[in-house]
């Protein structure tokens, strides 16, 4: 019974070493390595997505805290726009330093 037991612990052991040293072996062919870089790919896909979805969930949250009216895409575009013709001529200034040199 004892050397039964062994020899069946034996063989369950040299199963499993060997689909191990095949699945190893299968990793570095490089159809493994394609589709070890391809889940690579769609696991940061995925990431980004999650990181998307909560980055918006957040968004929502904190304007529903602070009683936010939410933007339809015209007033962001509004908003982003609204700024741009505050901003100082650059090349006025440089002109005028130039000149005011010679």
């Amino acid at each position: 019974m004892r050397r039964g037991l062994w020899f069946a612990a034996g063989a369950g052991l040299g199963v499993y070493a060997m689909v191990r040293g095949r699945r190893a072996a299968e990793a570095f062919t490089a159809d493994g390595l394609h589709d070890r870089w391809q889940a690579l790919g769609v696991g940061a896909r995925l990431f980004r997505d999650e990181v998307a979805t909560g980055k918006a969930e957040a968004e929502t949250r904190l304007r529903e805290r602070f009683g936010l009216a939410d933007l339809d895409a015209g007033d962001a575009q509004r908003q982003l726009t609204a700024g741009a013709g505050q901003t100082t001529d650059k090349s006025n200034d440089i002109q005028h330093f130039e000149e005011g040199s010679q």
